[in-house]
């Protein structure tokens, strides 16, 4: 049971998972209103909904006994999952009846009659477990509480009818673990959690280690002392608290296996043999950290291990798995992923990622090497050219590699080298987290703005992760400073490259790119034409004292690597680097978007700047969801931010736009100020409409 990236050592990071944005200022760039463009065949332009409408069919998983196919795709136009046999996939039925927000990621259980998942109300990430009983039609709340973010810890083969579940109904602030049954719902405390940010347990449901975070800064790595109480297993220092975890155990439960950057720079995959303390390294990589594992369902061997610098690849322990992806990548080009594998390991469900095409699925059968075509999940996109995403590798000031990922217009670049024929307008396109990164790989917006007529460039800037401890503790206590700085150096990349156009270059983001686009226009007003802020907070102190409370026993993490709002040198500094301060700096267009539930950058980030630009007079359009989150989840509100941005971007850097037409059908669109600073956008914004409830679960 590996969990890389599990909720036991990830972290409360500021991302943005689902594209946003919306909200607008300053005179416009151009003297007079832009016409939309048609969309279709005979102009080129890609209709919105082909981009970010609801995919096909999405996320295929083979259930563990081999028998059963499942997907996502649509029942009336919401998500929800799908089942059938893995023979023919077209006799799947819908198992799940989702009527609103949709279902977007779900796994089997080791019944293999069961499934599970996961799914909020409005964005409020106040997160139910549901299970999906497919033999009696029926979909259960697990967690049935009401302000509980419940969170999927960990399951076992070794006990098919169960899941761990953290719940945070006792303390808001920590998540005991339960052993919950999952047909009947029945709950048994296994560990009650007072301090702790999160545990690993073995494939026998034994919790095994807890984490926290130490004073200095490091994590301190717990073990049980057999008399209720912890005694410390590991010490990592401060430097390497990002990127050095426990991932999981052997079958025996007696190795450990240790991303570790202690002692180097990138994170290392490890064995820790408990009993006599020795640690052996298994993979590692100069350039980045271990990425995915491979591991075997039920005996734990690790059979390969990824690392992503510029692109993925895999380094195999298991020969056998080797000779498997040799034989797969004569398939289809693109990244490979094992999406699901049957509880033998015999039968895959296999995802081929490209950069220029939708995902295609594949069932592989390791015993006779042949595959099986399942489909694409957006076979509309197959009918148009897609441009090419170029990872290239940039410089900061200070000498810092900036791996980053350029995509161009295809009819600006006919040679594919990744240079234009001429300049073009560019959008800096900046990652959230900052504790993420960008990777290589089929992007919407990438697709969306370059076939605007835009070149999209996203830089992985210091802080990122994957790219080892010393580039990612560089950003630490660098918002608005040198974080910013390795953003401006790409711009003067692009511009020295003859890629971008100096006099038409745009920021946009979301979470932390949201408020990288505000430091961009405050910061440094004269650098970039317009901006799209997407979720962004606008002061750091307010972002820190309104945290969610389970992310309160991490608050050490933000006091070290953003600053400390609790002392007055601390809330200085931060004041010091908050856009909020410097508004009256702001000379450009700027559209900002906003989730009215986001409890991670709550909505009144964007309330007080808005507040704030229009005491002076400055000119914002703002666009906010009553049904979303730190995210624009719903299709319908994706579509109608889509609209609203790329209108919004045509009057600033001149590209081709979709007309509205009929974008804000379904959604939740409200426009408090700046409606008229949008071609098209006065009087089409519809009247608010009510929220609806979140479904119960039913029969």
């Amino acid at each position: 049971m590996l969990r890389l990236g599990s909720r036991f050592f990830s972290l409360p990071v500021l991302r943005t998972c689902v594209w946003i944005g919306a909200m607008l200022v300053g005179v416009s760039s151009f003297a007079a209103e832009p016409s939309p463009t048609a969309a279709g065949k005979d102009t080129g332009l890609i209709p919105r909904r082909v981009l970010f409408g609801n995919p096909d069919k999405a996320a295929a998983r083979i259930s563990p006994d081999g028998k059963q196919l499942s997907y996502i795709a649509p029942v009336e136009g919401v998500l929800n999952i799908w089942v059938g046999p893995v023979g023919d996939p077209s006799k799947a039925k819908p198992v799940t009846k989702d009527k609103f927000r949709g279902i977007r990621s779900y796994f089997w259980a080791y019944t293999s009659q069961h499934i599970l998942y996961s799914q909020d109300a409005n964005g409020d990430e106040n997160t139910h477990v549901y299970s999906v009983d497919l033999a009696a039609g029926e979909t259960k709340d697990l967690t049935p509480f009401k302000n509980v973010a419940a969170q999927i810890d960990s399951v076992s083969h070794r006990f098919p009818n169960e899941v761990i579940i953290g719940l945070n109904d006792r303390d808001e602030q920590f998540h005991d673990l339960h052993r919950v049954n999952i047909a009947t719902g029945e709950r048994t405390l296994l560990q009650k959690n007072t301090e702790f940010t999160g545990f690993l347990t073995d494939d026998d449901f034994k919790v095994r280690l807890a984490q926290k975070y130490a004073e200095d800064g490091g994590t301190l790595i717990l073990q049980p002392d057999g008399a209720d109480k912890w005694k410390e297993f590991l010490h990592i220092p401060q430097e390497d608290s990002l990127t050095t975890n426990p991932v999981g155990f052997d079958k025996t439960g007696e190795i450990l296996y240790l991303i570790d950057s202690r002692g180097r720079d990138t994170g290392a995959i490890t064995q820790f043999d408990l009993k006599t303390g020795k640690q052996t390294v298994i993979a590692e990589n100069p350039l980045a950290d271990a990425g995915g594992i491979m591991a075997h369902p039920t005996e734990n061997t690790i059979q390969g291990v990824s690392f992503t610098y510029d692109r993925t690849i895999w380094e195999f322990q298991d020969k056998a798995i080797e000779k498997d992806f040799k034989i797969l990548r004569k398939i289809a080009d693109g990244d490979i992923t094992v999406a699901s594998r049957t509880l033998d390991d015999r039968v895959w469900v296999v995802a081929f990622l490209l950069d220029n095409g939708p995902v295609r699925y594949y069932v592989y059968d390791r015993d006779t090497g042949k595959e099986k075509f399942l489909f694409t999940n957006r076979k509309d996109l197959e009918a148009w050219k897609l441009a090419k995403m170029h990872p290239v590798v940039l410089k900061s000031r200070d000498g810092l590699s900036l791996v980053s990922y350029l995509t161009l217009p295809p009819e600006s670049d006919p040679d594919g080298d990744g240079r234009p024929n001429k300049p073009l307008p560019l959008i800096l396109n900046v990652h959230g987290g900052p504790w993420a990164r960008d990777a290589w790989g089929l992007d919407p917006e990438h697709q969306f703005l370059t076939n605007r007529g835009y070149a999209v460039l996203s830089v992985n800037f210091r802080g990122s992760t994957g790219f080892g401890k010393k580039f990612l503790n560089a950003g630490n206590k660098e918002w608005a400073a040198k974080m910013h700085d390795d953003l401006l150096d790409a711009v003067d990349w692009a511009v020295a490259e003859k890629i971008a156009d100096p006099k038409k270059v745009a920021i946009m983001g979301g979470s932390y790119g949201g408020y990288a686009t505000l430091v961009g226009l405050t910061f440094t007003p004269d650098r970039f034409v317009c901006g799209i802020d997407i979720v962004g907070p606008s002061n750091l102190i307010t972002l820190l004292k309104t945290i969610p409370p389970y992310w309160a026993p991490a608050i050490q993490l933000f006091k070290d690597r953003v600053g400390d709002h609790m002392t007055d040198e601390g809330r200085k500094f931060l004041e010091s680097r908050s856009p909020l301060n410097l508004v009256t700096k702001i000379q450009r267009p700027l559209l900002i978007g906003q989730g009215a539930n986001d409890p991670r950058v709550k909505q009144s980030e964007a309330d007080q700047i808005v507040k704030a630009m229009q005491s002076h007079k400055i000119p914002v359009t703002y666009v906010l969801f009553p049904d979303e989150g730190h995210g624009f989840a719903r299709p319908p509100n994706s579509l109608a931010f889509q609209a609203v941005t790329e209108a919004f971007l045509a009057v600033h850097l001149g590209g081709r736009y979709e007309a509205l037409g009929d974008a804000f059908k379904g959604s939740s669109i409200t426009v408090p100020a700046g409606e008229e600073d949008v071609p098209g956008l006065a009087g089409h914004v519809p009247k608010p409409v009510e929220t609806k409830p979140e479904p119960k679960a039913t029969k």
